[in-house]
């Protein structure tokens, strides 16, 4: 009998993923622990091993499927090569939401803009509160979508984000009626196709389909920024004192290989920052605040397609040279799309630093569900008061963003205030 080999779940979260390569085919023989294909991720390219033994006997997911669910059979293996024949007939696995062209959406005309009120559709008794998420009421009244005409597709009917989003491009190559007072609107405005919500404005263009990896990061950042309030503090930091301890730190560890940079200084500094204000090394659950006991950093790499953050678990209690050598291994990995999902998955906070790039000052995006982020600028020459002289100095600007549900401006300030201290007087990283 043949047994059924389902797409797996490789994260906690992963709800679908590309079957990217099959590393055997139909009537290979395979034992526990072979290689079968290459799974892509949100985040990365995994291997995917055989558990049991026997024959491929059919395909019924070819390579480069998007959007495979979890759990959907991508292949069937035989106890046998006499099951291969039996494997051919059957059946071809059901084309993925991913795969099936979604249908045109129906024009839905907008009605004339007067002063009077809008009547509700039909469809919503008189009187009757519209169930949508505030996410999706602010959209509507941002695009002049008409909730009351809408049927939502969430939870009890609820109208949510995609059914406005969905509605505002179905409606959008509908021209508006002008009111008598109104100006008439431009016969050159561009419609918006049932392909994109992006506006045709015969600019010559392409459409990039969008990877696993930015989709996610799309959907994570926005969730983030509409959810979470950001609080930001920032503070200039002096480093010559940092930069003198590491070039002496990398005297002396030249012989083992190791070479320490700034970012790997600054990683240790935070880790041990919120080690001192632990009220800062939380995360937000709606009716709970988890307060995290160990500080895992989660670094910002960029990488082709996008960012992902592998993370220096308990980072407070490892050496200088110890948190180089994992931040080296680590960003060579996730540069090659071979971390583990316990690897980037987690971290209680989260550093940034564009300094390398120039950059001398920015604010980033509280990754969720950590609770801040810190920003890191460029170091770089400055005119800067020391011992109560105007002197020039090495200089870097730092700004911390907190979720103000969880984080109090106080406290933000207080974690800032050590994370400077730290760096100016570094000896306190290797103490």
């Amino acid at each position: 009998m043949a047994i059924e080999l389902k797409m797996p779940a490789l994260s906690p979260t992963m709800e679908e993923g590309t079957l990217a390569k099959w590393l055997v085919k139909e009537g290979d023989s395979v034992t526990s622990g072979d290689l079968l294909a290459e799974i892509e991720t949100d985040k990365a390219t995994m291997e995917f091993e055989a558990v049991d033994e026997g024959v491929v006997s059919k395909i019924l997911v070819a390579e480069g499927t998007e959007g495979v669910k979890v759990g959907s059979v991508i292949a069937l293996i035989g106890s046998d090569a006499s099951d291969v024949a039996s494997g051919a007939n059957a059946p071809a696995a059901a084309p993925t939401p991913a795969a099936t062209p979604a249908p045109a959406p129906t024009p839905v005309p907008i009605a004339t803009p007067a002063p009077a009120p809008i009547a509700p559709a039909t469809s919503v008794a008189s009187g009757a509160r519209i169930k949508a998420s505030p996410l999706a009421k602010r959209i509507a009244a941002t695009r002049g979508v008409d909730l009351a005409s809408l049927s939502g597709s969430g939870p009890n009917g609820r109208i949510i984000k995609a059914d406005v989003e969905a509605a505002g491009s179905a409606t959008a190559a509908v021209p508006l009626a002008p009111a008598a007072t109104a100006a008439p609107i431009a016969a050159s405005a561009a419609p918006v196709t049932a392909a994109s919500a992006i506006p045709d404005f015969g600019i010559p263009h392409e459409d990039i389909k969008l990877s696993n990896m930015r989709k996610t990061i799309a959907k994570r950042l926005t969730q983030s920024m509409v959810e979470a309030p950001h609080i930001y503090l920032s503070v200039d930091v002096q480093l010559d004192a940092l930069l003198k301890l590491r070039g002496e730190l990398n005297t002396g560890l030249a012989d083992r290989g190791v070479k320490l940079s700034v970012n790997d200084m600054l990683i240790k500094a935070l880790a041990l920052a919120l080690e001192a204000v632990p009220q800062c090394n939380v995360s937000f659950g709606g009716d709970v605040l988890r307060q995290y006991h160990r500080s895992d950093i989660s670094v910002a790499v960029s990488i082709p397609g996008g960012l992902i953050t592998p993370i220096i678990t308990d980072a407070a209690s490892k050496s200088l040279s110890k948190i180089s050598t994992e931040m080296a291994e680590l960003a060579e990995r996730a540069k090659a799309g071979k971390l583990q999902p316990h690897e980037y998955q987690g971290g209680t906070a989260s550093i940034s630093n564009m300094g390398m790039m120039g950059i001398k000052h920015f604010t980033a995006v509280i990754n969720p569900p950590q609770a801040m982020i810190l920003a890191v600028g460029a170091g770089e020459k400055r005119p800067y008061v020391v011992d109560d002289a105007l002197a020039v100095a090495t200089v870097m600007t730092v700004t911390g963003s907190f979720d103000h549900r969880a984080i109090d401006g106080a406290d933000g300030a207080q974690l800032i205030k050590i994370f400077k201290q730290l760096v100016e007087k570094p000896m306190g990283l290797v103490a």
